[in-house]
Protein backbone atom coordinates (compact mmCIF):
# COMPACT_ATOMS: atom_id res chain seq x y z
CA UNK A 1 0.00 0.00 0.00
CA UNK A 2 2.83 2.04 0.83
CA UNK A 3 4.40 1.44 -2.20
CA UNK A 4 1.10 2.69 -4.58
CA UNK A 5 0.90 5.46 -2.62
CA UNK A 6 4.61 6.69 -3.03
CA UNK A 7 4.10 6.13 -6.97
CA UNK A 8 1.07 8.11 -6.74
CA UNK A 9 3.09 10.52 -5.28
CA UNK A 10 5.54 10.63 -7.55
CA UNK A 11 3.63 10.80 -10.84
CA UNK A 12 2.12 13.84 -9.24
CA UNK A 13 5.64 15.67 -8.65
CA UNK A 14 6.65 14.63 -12.66
CA UNK A 15 2.75 15.68 -13.51
CA UNK A 16 3.21 19.47 -12.09
CA UNK A 17 6.72 20.11 -11.87
CA UNK A 18 8.71 19.63 -15.84
CA UNK A 19 12.14 19.43 -16.39
CA UNK A 20 12.37 23.81 -16.37
CA UNK A 21 10.81 24.11 -13.17
CA UNK A 22 12.98 23.00 -9.96
CA UNK A 23 10.41 22.62 -7.24
CA UNK A 24 13.78 21.58 -4.65
CA UNK A 25 15.31 25.17 -5.97
CA UNK A 26 12.62 27.36 -5.37
CA UNK A 27 11.82 25.90 -1.98
CA UNK A 28 15.51 25.75 -0.42
CA UNK A 29 16.01 29.37 -1.41
CA UNK A 30 14.28 33.20 -1.05
CA UNK A 31 15.77 34.01 -4.72
CA UNK A 32 12.52 32.35 -6.26
CA UNK A 33 11.99 34.09 -9.14
CA UNK A 34 11.14 34.80 -12.48
CA UNK A 35 10.10 36.76 -15.69
CA UNK A 36 6.50 36.24 -18.12
CA UNK A 37 6.19 37.44 -21.47
CA UNK A 38 2.91 38.28 -22.73
CA UNK A 39 1.55 39.40 -25.88
CA UNK A 40 -2.14 41.43 -25.66
CA UNK A 41 -4.68 41.34 -28.60
CA UNK A 42 -7.66 43.53 -28.43
CA UNK A 43 -10.34 43.52 -31.34
CA UNK A 44 -11.49 47.23 -32.20
CA UNK A 45 -15.15 48.38 -31.29
CA UNK A 46 -16.02 50.59 -33.29
CA UNK A 47 -19.69 51.42 -31.55
CA UNK A 48 -22.54 53.99 -33.08
CA UNK A 49 -19.58 56.39 -34.88
CA UNK A 50 -18.32 53.15 -36.76
CA UNK A 51 -21.92 52.21 -38.11
CA UNK A 52 -21.94 55.56 -40.20
CA UNK A 53 -18.24 54.67 -41.85
CA UNK A 54 -17.41 52.90 -45.02
CA UNK A 55 -15.83 49.31 -44.97
CA UNK A 56 -12.43 51.35 -46.16
CA UNK A 57 -12.95 54.26 -43.59
CA UNK A 58 -13.04 51.23 -41.18
CA UNK A 59 -9.99 49.68 -42.44
CA UNK A 60 -7.82 52.81 -42.53
CA UNK A 61 -8.84 53.47 -38.51
CA UNK A 62 -8.03 49.79 -38.01
CA UNK A 63 -4.49 50.96 -39.27
CA UNK A 64 -4.23 53.83 -37.41
CA UNK A 65 -4.91 52.21 -34.06
CA UNK A 66 -2.28 49.19 -34.95
CA UNK A 67 -0.40 49.75 -32.60
CA UNK A 68 -2.59 50.29 -29.81
CA UNK A 69 -4.53 46.87 -30.40
CA UNK A 70 -1.31 44.75 -30.14
CA UNK A 71 1.36 45.39 -27.41
CA UNK A 72 3.50 42.89 -25.75
CA UNK A 73 4.13 42.79 -21.70
CA UNK A 74 6.86 41.67 -19.60
CA UNK A 75 5.74 40.61 -15.87
CA UNK A 76 9.19 39.95 -13.42
CA UNK A 77 7.95 38.33 -9.77
CA UNK A 78 8.79 36.68 -6.74
CA UNK A 79 6.95 34.77 -4.22
CA UNK A 80 5.55 38.29 -3.09
CA UNK A 81 6.52 41.07 -5.55
CA UNK A 82 5.51 41.69 -9.30
CA UNK A 83 6.42 44.30 -11.51
CA UNK A 84 3.87 44.81 -14.82
CA UNK A 85 5.06 47.03 -17.68
CA UNK A 86 5.04 47.04 -21.46
CA UNK A 87 7.40 46.52 -23.83
CA UNK A 88 7.77 49.42 -25.83
CA UNK A 89 10.49 47.69 -28.03
CA UNK A 90 7.40 47.30 -30.77
CA UNK A 91 7.04 50.98 -30.92
CA UNK A 92 10.46 51.87 -31.04
CA UNK A 93 11.35 49.62 -33.79
CA UNK A 94 8.53 50.91 -36.37
CA UNK A 95 8.33 54.57 -35.10
CA UNK A 96 4.54 54.43 -34.12
CA UNK A 97 3.78 56.86 -32.12
CA UNK A 98 0.17 57.06 -30.44
CA UNK A 99 0.54 60.30 -27.49
CA UNK A 100 -3.34 60.09 -27.20
CA UNK A 101 -3.32 56.64 -26.20
CA UNK A 102 -0.47 56.80 -24.21
CA UNK A 103 -2.43 59.07 -21.60
CA UNK A 104 -5.48 56.18 -21.22
CA UNK A 105 -2.44 52.89 -20.69
CA UNK A 106 -1.29 51.39 -17.99
CA UNK A 107 1.49 52.71 -16.69
CA UNK A 108 4.23 50.19 -14.86
CA UNK A 109 2.66 48.49 -12.23
CA UNK A 110 3.98 47.22 -8.71
CA UNK A 111 2.32 44.50 -6.89
CA UNK A 112 2.84 42.49 -3.09
CA UNK A 113 0.75 40.33 -2.40
CA UNK A 114 1.55 39.95 1.33
CA UNK A 115 1.11 43.47 1.93
CA UNK A 116 -2.02 44.04 -0.53
CA UNK A 117 -0.29 46.98 -2.12
CA UNK A 118 -0.54 48.29 -5.53
CA UNK A 119 1.76 50.88 -7.00
CA UNK A 120 1.17 52.22 -10.19
CA UNK A 121 2.97 54.88 -12.40
CA UNK A 122 0.57 56.69 -14.73
CA UNK A 123 1.02 60.09 -16.64
CA UNK A 124 -1.80 61.76 -18.14
CA UNK A 125 -1.13 65.07 -20.12
CA UNK A 126 2.49 65.57 -19.33
CA UNK A 127 1.72 65.26 -15.26
CA UNK A 128 2.99 62.07 -13.48
CA UNK A 129 0.69 59.92 -11.11
CA UNK A 130 1.66 57.70 -8.01
CA UNK A 131 -1.79 55.79 -7.94
CA UNK A 132 -1.37 53.91 -4.79
CA UNK A 133 -3.86 51.59 -3.54
CA UNK A 134 -5.20 47.85 -2.54
CA UNK A 135 -5.44 44.96 -4.65
CA UNK A 136 -8.17 44.66 -6.99
CA UNK A 137 -11.03 42.49 -5.09
CA UNK A 138 -11.46 39.19 -7.13
CA UNK A 139 -13.76 36.51 -6.38
CA UNK A 140 -12.54 33.98 -8.53
CA UNK A 141 -14.44 30.54 -9.38
CA UNK A 142 -12.06 27.75 -9.58
CA UNK A 143 -13.14 25.02 -12.54
CA UNK A 144 -12.34 21.88 -13.91
CA UNK A 145 -11.36 22.34 -16.94
CA UNK A 146 -7.63 22.21 -18.11
CA UNK A 147 -5.17 23.21 -21.37
CA UNK A 148 -1.71 23.24 -21.88
CA UNK A 149 -0.21 26.76 -22.51
CA UNK A 150 3.27 26.18 -23.42
CA UNK A 151 5.33 23.46 -21.37
CA UNK A 152 2.76 24.49 -18.34
CA UNK A 153 -0.88 22.86 -18.08
CA UNK A 154 -3.53 25.49 -16.52
CA UNK A 155 -6.49 25.92 -14.95
CA UNK A 156 -9.47 27.78 -15.89
CA UNK A 157 -11.14 30.31 -13.50
CA UNK A 158 -13.77 32.65 -14.14
CA UNK A 159 -14.68 35.91 -12.44
CA UNK A 160 -17.06 38.91 -12.65
CA UNK A 161 -15.75 42.60 -12.03
CA UNK A 162 -16.80 45.95 -12.19
CA UNK A 163 -15.39 47.51 -15.99
CA UNK A 164 -14.65 50.64 -14.41
CA UNK A 165 -12.19 48.89 -11.87
CA UNK A 166 -10.44 47.08 -14.49
CA UNK A 167 -9.64 49.64 -16.60
CA UNK A 168 -9.09 52.29 -13.59
CA UNK A 169 -6.41 54.11 -15.74
CA UNK A 170 -8.40 54.68 -19.00
CA UNK A 171 -11.41 56.83 -20.37
CA UNK A 172 -14.17 56.75 -22.47
CA UNK A 173 -17.33 59.64 -23.15
CA UNK A 174 -19.49 57.11 -21.72
CA UNK A 175 -17.83 56.88 -18.42
CA UNK A 176 -18.28 60.86 -18.88
CA UNK A 177 -21.90 60.13 -19.65
CA UNK A 178 -22.43 58.18 -16.53
CA UNK A 179 -20.49 60.42 -14.20
CA UNK A 180 -23.44 63.26 -14.89
CA UNK A 181 -26.05 60.59 -14.74
CA UNK A 182 -24.46 59.92 -11.00
CA UNK A 183 -24.80 63.36 -10.36
CA UNK A 184 -28.39 63.56 -10.98
CA UNK A 185 -29.27 60.54 -9.17
CA UNK A 186 -27.57 61.70 -6.42
CA UNK A 187 -29.67 64.57 -6.50
CA UNK A 188 -32.82 62.65 -6.46
CA UNK A 189 -31.75 60.07 -3.85
CA UNK A 190 -32.05 57.29 -6.03
CA UNK A 191 -29.51 54.16 -4.55
CA UNK A 192 -31.56 51.37 -6.27
CA UNK A 193 -30.76 52.84 -10.01
CA UNK A 194 -26.86 53.40 -9.06
CA UNK A 195 -26.94 49.82 -8.36
CA UNK A 196 -28.19 47.88 -11.21
CA UNK A 197 -26.08 50.64 -13.63
CA UNK A 198 -22.75 49.24 -12.92
CA UNK A 199 -21.23 47.59 -15.76
CA UNK A 200 -19.61 44.49 -15.34
CA UNK A 201 -17.05 43.07 -17.15
CA UNK A 202 -16.77 38.83 -17.43
CA UNK A 203 -13.04 37.24 -17.15
CA UNK A 204 -11.71 34.19 -18.20
CA UNK A 205 -8.14 33.51 -16.92
CA UNK A 206 -6.13 30.54 -17.01
CA UNK A 207 -3.44 29.71 -14.32
CA UNK A 208 -0.63 27.25 -13.73
CA UNK A 209 -0.04 25.51 -10.16
CA UNK A 210 3.67 24.60 -11.78
CA UNK A 211 4.49 28.25 -11.30
CA UNK A 212 2.97 28.54 -7.22
CA UNK A 213 2.46 32.13 -7.45
CA UNK A 214 -0.45 34.34 -6.99
CA UNK A 215 0.45 37.02 -9.51
CA UNK A 216 -0.84 37.65 -13.02
CA UNK A 217 -0.36 40.55 -15.72
CA UNK A 218 -2.25 44.35 -14.92
CA UNK A 219 -5.38 43.99 -12.34
CA UNK A 220 -5.15 39.99 -12.09
CA UNK A 221 -3.80 37.76 -9.42
CA UNK A 222 -5.09 35.62 -6.71
CA UNK A 223 -5.36 32.57 -8.15
CA UNK A 224 -2.89 29.13 -6.66
CA UNK A 225 -0.36 29.78 -9.90
CA UNK A 226 0.93 32.14 -12.32
CA UNK A 227 -2.07 33.12 -14.74
CA UNK A 228 -0.90 32.70 -18.45
CA UNK A 229 -3.76 33.84 -19.79
CA UNK A 230 -6.42 36.27 -19.12
CA UNK A 231 -9.72 37.42 -21.51
CA UNK A 232 -12.13 40.66 -20.58
CA UNK A 233 -14.37 41.86 -22.79
CA UNK A 234 -12.34 42.73 -26.34
CA UNK A 235 -8.89 41.90 -24.87
CA UNK A 236 -6.78 38.02 -24.56
CA UNK A 237 -3.21 38.43 -22.73
CA UNK A 238 -1.51 35.18 -23.20
CA UNK A 239 2.27 34.42 -21.91
CA UNK A 240 4.26 33.52 -24.12
CA UNK A 241 7.38 32.98 -22.83
CA UNK A 242 8.58 32.02 -19.40
CA UNK A 243 12.23 32.93 -18.12
CA UNK A 244 12.70 30.81 -14.78
CA UNK A 245 15.13 31.86 -11.98
CA UNK A 246 17.64 33.58 -14.08
CA UNK A 247 21.19 33.53 -13.55
CA UNK A 248 21.19 37.27 -13.11
CA UNK A 249 18.98 38.57 -10.06
CA UNK A 250 15.62 40.46 -11.72
CA UNK A 251 15.09 43.91 -9.60
CA UNK A 252 11.61 44.65 -8.67
CA UNK A 253 11.34 48.24 -7.46
CA UNK A 254 7.91 50.07 -7.03
CA UNK A 255 7.87 53.18 -9.19
CA UNK A 256 8.40 56.04 -6.70
CA UNK A 257 7.85 59.59 -8.87
CA UNK A 258 4.35 61.31 -9.18
CA UNK A 259 1.60 63.21 -7.08
CA UNK A 260 0.55 60.22 -5.19
CA UNK A 261 -3.38 59.54 -5.69
CA UNK A 262 -6.00 56.95 -5.12
CA UNK A 263 -7.23 54.83 -8.34
CA UNK A 264 -10.93 56.65 -7.01
CA UNK A 265 -9.32 59.99 -7.13
CA UNK A 266 -7.44 59.49 -10.44
CA UNK A 267 -11.11 58.41 -12.15
CA UNK A 268 -11.81 61.63 -11.23
CA UNK A 269 -9.23 63.93 -12.39
CA UNK A 270 -9.00 61.82 -15.60
CA UNK A 271 -12.99 63.19 -16.09
CA UNK A 272 -12.64 66.47 -15.02
CA UNK A 273 -9.70 67.14 -16.82
CA UNK A 274 -11.86 65.58 -19.95
CA UNK A 275 -14.93 67.96 -18.78
CA UNK A 276 -12.64 70.91 -19.31
CA UNK A 277 -11.39 69.72 -22.81
CA UNK A 278 -14.81 69.06 -24.38
CA UNK A 279 -16.36 72.25 -22.95
CA UNK A 280 -12.90 74.32 -24.38
CA UNK A 281 -13.49 72.46 -28.08
CA UNK A 282 -16.96 73.79 -27.61
CA UNK A 283 -16.54 76.80 -26.78
CA UNK A 284 -14.09 77.54 -29.92
CA UNK A 285 -16.57 75.93 -32.09
CA UNK A 286 -18.96 78.31 -30.76
CA UNK A 287 -16.71 81.32 -31.18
Amino acid sequence: MKSIAFKLSLIIVLFFFPNDFNPVTQSKTDEFQGQAHYISKSTLELGRWGARLSEEQKKQVKARLKNRLKKEYILTFNKEEALFYEDEKLDAMSGATDSWGKNFAPGKQYKNVKTDVQIQSQEFYGKKFLVKDKLQDIDWELGKETKQIGNYMCFKATASIPTNDLAWYDFSWSRLRNANNTVKESDTESTETEETTVAMTDVEAWYSPQIPVSHGPLEYWGLPGLILEVSAGNTTMLCTKIVMNPEEKLEIEAPDKGKEITKAKYQETIVEKMKEFRNNRMGRRRG
